[in-house]
């Protein structure tokens, strides 16, 4: 009986662990997005010079306009010309104005869901405890959460008080079920010493990830298609392992949770290929 159980451990532990296929291909989309953003912003930076030019000019044009009108005699066919130029000006300020309010609802739509993730889980999880990190980074809300609020040394069972903790992120991701969330198990340096079917850092990272992730589904609810187990060993430190305090900033889990951007990424990509044209 002992064996079979130790079997099935061995399965779940296997079966749960993300492909690094997968994990690289979401991490190379995360990229691909900024990319396409950044090169959105250059745009919008470029067009908003050219409306500046294209003002500029509408300006000197009526200005000229109103010499030609005082100094010739026939007003009517200056005045005319001076008007077509003005209004041939003036209809491609319209134009730019168009793309950059395109371009600048796009990204002021992805920065609006950015920001109301952050308040949202600032406001559930709080932000006074030192041991609880919310932030952003290239436009995707990062949870950090330390090891001694959700573990004990060297184990993977979730602690009673690491479900207070996560009952209010599961609240959060409960109310944006178009969300999707990565969760990250980070160890330090020190080798896994522990028995039984982890053999190494690799895999208790991983079996704390899947240990969360069955909290927030089995008990709080979140639904399975929006979670990613994820483990990162101790290759992804915050600081160097070279002190006990160190180590224990980078025992970590680390949820990871990704609005669902691809609106967004298909609004900016269609804007700029409408700007190829």
């Amino acid at each position: 009986m002992r064996k079979i159980v130790i079997a099935l451990s061995v399965l779940a532990v296997l079966t749960s662990c993300v492909s690094k296929k997968k994990y690289t291909d979401l991490e190379a989309r995360n990229k691909e997005t900024q990319d396409l953003l950044n090169s959105a912003t250059v745009k919008l930076n470029s067009c908003l010079e050219e409306k500046a030019g294209l003002s500029a000019t509408v300006a000197g044009l009526k200005e000229h306009n109103q010499t030609l009108i005082n100094t010739s005699k026939d007003m009517t066919v200056l005045t005319t010309k001076g008007a077509e130029n003005i209004e041939k000006a003036l209809e491609s300020i319209k134009e730019k104005d168009l793309k950059i309010s395109r371009m600048q609802d796009a990204l002021t739509k992805k920065d609006s869901v950015t920001l109301a993730v952050v308040t949202s889980l600032k406001s559930a999880v709080g932000i006074s405890d030192p041991d609880i990190e919310i932030n952003v980074e290239k436009g995707v809300v990062f949870i950090s959460i330390a090891d001694k609020l959700l573990f004990k040394t060297g184990s993977y069972d979730v602690t009673d008080k690491a479900k207070s903790v996560l009952a209010k992120v599961a609240k959060v991701v409960n109310d944006k079920p178009d969300f999707e969330c990565m969760v990250e198990g980070h160890t330090d340096n020190v080798p896994y010493n522990g028995s039984g079917v982890l053999l190494d850092n690799w895999d208790l990272s991983v079996k704390r990830s899947t240990s969360i992730i069955r909290v927030l589904t089995n008990q709080l609810g979140v639904k399975p298609e929006q979670l990613i187990a994820a483990g990162r060993s101790s290759y992804v430190p915050l600081v160097a392992n070279d002190s006990a305090e160190n180590r224990s900033r980078n025992r970590r889990t680390r949820i990871v949770v990704l609005p669902k951007i691809d609106q967004f990424y298909e609004m900016i990509e269609k804007e700029m290929k409408k700007q190829k044209q």
